[in-house]
């Protein structure tokens, strides 16, 4: 909640906002818990953009990590390493984004390190969409 009040006095400072939700993981009610924090943030900020990732490790990451129980979420492999299955990520993103839409009418939405399978199945244009890390 520290990071929200900061971003909304920056706003109120007259400075961008962008929000970037990641890693998003499919915990027990997964659903719920990040309804709210959509709407943490949409009481706090307009932001210009919104980046959603979900859970990824790298091999190297995963490796190193002394407490490997996140990696149980993990089950397909991709350029950027291990992932939630392709199904449960578009179900995820799906929902958040039906939600962000449904309830804030906001559509600035991007994704980070997908697949272009993953845009197209969410019916996103992956080169016109910006992620965060760019202007």
């Amino acid at each position: 909640m520290a990071r929200l009040k900061a971003a909304r006095k920056l706003a109120e400072a007259g400075y961008k906002i962008r929000i970037r939700l990641d890693p998003i993981v499919p915990i027990e009610g997964w659903e719920k818990e990040y309804k709210a924090i959509i709407d943490a943030i949409f009481r706090n900020v307009k932001p210009e953009r919104i980046t959603l990732g979900s859970l990824r490790g790298l091999q190297s990451t995963i490796n190193f990590s002394e407490d490997r129980s996140w990696t149980e979420y993990l089950d397909d492999s991709s350029n950027w390493g291990k992932k939630i299955s392709f199904d449960k990520r578009y179900e995820i993103y799906d929902a958040i984004i039906e939600y962000i839409w449904e309830t804030y009418k906001f559509d600035r939405i991007s994704l980070c390190k997908e697949t272009i399978r993953m845009w197209e199945r969410l019916c996103m244009d992956h080169i016109r969409i910006k992620c965060n890390c760019t202007l």
